[in-house]
């Protein structure tokens, strides 16, 4: 192989290799940003009956994630916005949007605490 043909290899593997890592890390944070979400439904769906999880997943935009849950027999919807990385920057449901008061409340006082992770739909 000459030594033209090595250097376009060597090039190819390295695009490769970091489109490859840039797909890591957009999956990562997509994950962290579900988890964020699933963790904020029980604060937020108003009920004392358990939740099951039935969907998360991307939203109708790249910055938001939308969880599909049952209370009870009664099945509703959340949609999280996001800023950069894994900022909640905003709360939709079926009923209501949360103000900015109740995001902040959220995320200061609920979403970092072990009670969230314990209360998680699907944590196992």
């Amino acid at each position: 192989m000459s030594r033209k043909a090595r250097r376009w290899v060597v090039a190819g593997g390295a695009l490769v290799g970091f489109f490859g890592g840039l797909a890591a890390c957009e999956n990562t944070v997509q994950r962290q940003r579900a988890a964020i979400c699933r963790r904020a439904l029980p604060a937020i769906a108003e009920t004392e009956t358990p939740l099951r999880l039935l969907r998360a997943g991307t939203g109708s935009s790249a910055d938001t994630i939308r969880v599909d849950y049952l209370a009870g027999r009664r099945q509703h919807w959340a949609l999280c916005r996001f800023g950069m990385g894994t900022e909640l920057v905003g709360v939709s449901t079926d009923r209501t949007n949360l103000t900015g008061a109740s995001l902040y409340m959220l995320k200061r006082f609920y979403l970092d605490t072990p009670d969230a992770a314990e209360a998680d739909p699907a944590a196992p």
